[in-house]
């Protein structure tokens, strides 16, 4: 019984602070103990025993009583006070609107930083006037807990990074520079994912008036190259179709991108085709790049050196075991991932010479890809090859660099992005032998609806 006693002293002490820090909730009537019936006869000590327990019960359920009503009477003084209470009950739990767009910041290891719709609009504005995307860390005290430790280390910093990157990095246009938008989308494109691919590129063409813009796509192949711009100049929709499918382009794929061919005609972009012939791509699977007809051979790789030369850096060497090889899948019992690998940087290769080759050509112009995530993530594919292959079309007049291109995964999931949990992977390259090379898995994330809590990882607020 002492133990109830003591039980009792702190409930009558929570009360008495109760009823000092909150008097608009007025006094509280204990409910009265209602005895316990038991259908069964209980005598002697039994009986004893039995009352003695009835009695801790009762003075149990007063205090649970008295409990009860304070909980009850509180939530009715306070839930006035709560935004939206009318509409509401207190006990309904109504989650916040998550934002749809997320700068993937280059801190080590990589965090994310969202965007409200006015700051979205901003971003994609500046894109379409050029501006490309800064891949520096964004040094800002209140973001995240990275900037802080940085500071810590090295001393005050700006809120913003004063960190420059190599003069071509930082030019915004002029002879010798052009931009480029790489959006990836699902392997398993769905409806949704186009319709936010085509708001995006409306969204982006915006203030591009008067300048030279281009929409690559990444399933077309070059033979199809004269039947886009015919399409674009006014041509049927039903020609094209025919002519894609002729080159191995599925119904499925001419319909699912329909609106983006649309939407390029209705605004006058060109369009880009950025695929080697399906021939050519079976050649170099099943025999080699060795084996591909020279002259279309020459037209995919205009700089031999650095296709080569590429295959040996530690960067890409990184991606090419955490990203690329994910994906093999044997065709066949002969088949290796070997000649999937030859496959793929020759795919890429091509894809990312023709988008070159048109900003080279074209004064300050923006090409917008639209390809398959897996083509685009951890920015070693199409993406990553840009940069070189424009300094090959201009020489030392170029001014591209890798900020001149900004990647942007739609709707991704965790699967995609190779995570081996529920939340989106961020980077590559983690581990002590890596870290040099640790790579960032695209510039942004962008989705139609709010994503799921738990696919969001290192979410900093600003």
């Amino acid at each position: 019984m002492r133990r109830n006693s003591m039980m009792d002293a702190v409930y009558l002490g929570i009360l008495g602070w109760l009823s000092v820090s909150i008097p608009r909730i007025g006094a509280f009537q204990p409910l009265q103990a209602t005895p316990m019936v038991h259908s069964r006869a209980v005598t002697g000590s039994a009986k004893a025993s039995q009352g003695c327990n009835e009695e801790e019960k009762a003075s149990e359920n007063t205090r649970r009583g008295i409990l009860a009503s304070f909980a009850l009477t509180s939530a009715t003084a306070i839930s006035p006070l709560r935004s939206g209470a009318a509409n509401n009950p207190p006990s309904v739990y109504v989650p916040g609107i998550r934002p749809t767009a997320y700068l993937v910041d280059s801190t080590i290891p990589p965090t994310l930083l969202s965007f409200n719709n006015r700051k979205e609009a901003s971003i994609l504005k500046g894109l379409g006037q050029g501006s490309g995307t800064n891949k520096e860390a964004v040094l800002i005290d209140t973001v995240n807990l990275n900037n802080m430790l940085n500071k810590a280390v090295f001393g005050t910093i700006d809120a913003f990074s004063s960190v420059k990157g190599s003069q071509n990095d930082n030019v915004r246009g002029g002879p010798g520079y052009s931009s480029f938008v790489c959006l990836g989308l699902p392997s398993d494109t769905t409806v949704t994912d186009v319709e936010l691919a085509t708001s995006l590129v409306q969204a982006v063409i915006q203030p591009r008036k008067g300048k030279k813009t281009a929409v690559a796509l990444w399933f077309a192949p070059f033979s199809a190259q004269a039947s886009l711009d015919q399409y674009v100049n006014g041509g049927s929709e039903a020609d094209l179709a025919n002519t894609l499918s002729r080159t191995g382009v599925s119904e499925e794929i001419i319909r699912l991108y329909q609106p983006i061919l649309q939407l390029s005609r209705q605004n006058s972009l060109d369009l880009i085709a950025m695929a080697p012939e399906a021939e050519d791509i079976a050649t170099v699977r099943d025999r080699g790049i060795q084996f591909v007809d020279p002259n279309r051979r020459s037209q995919y790789v205009v700089d031999p050196e650095g296709f080569i030369s590429l295959t040996n850096e530690p960067r890409f060497k990184l991606y090419t075991d955490r990203s690329l090889f994910k994906d093999f899948q044997p065709l066949n019992d002969k088949d290796t991932a070997g000649a999937f690998f030859a496959e793929r940087i020759l795919v890429h290769e091509a894809g990312a010479t023709v988008m070159a080759k048109y900003g080279t050509q074209n004064l300050d112009s923006l090409v917008l890809a639209v390809a398959p995530t897996p083509d685009l993530r951890y920015l070693g594919g199409y993406n990553g090859r840009i940069p070189r292959v424009c300094a090959h079309f201009s020489g030392p007049s170029n001014q591209v660099g890798m900020n001149a291109v900004t990647t942007i995964l739609l709707n991704p999931t965790a699967r995609e992005t190779l995570s081996a949990s529920r939340y989106l992977r961020l980077e590559i390259g983690t581990g002590p032998d890596t870290l040099a090379y640790q790579t960032k898995v695209a510039d942004y994330l962008w989705f139609s609806a709010s994503p799921k809590v738990n696919l969001i990882p290192r979410l900093m607020d600003e």
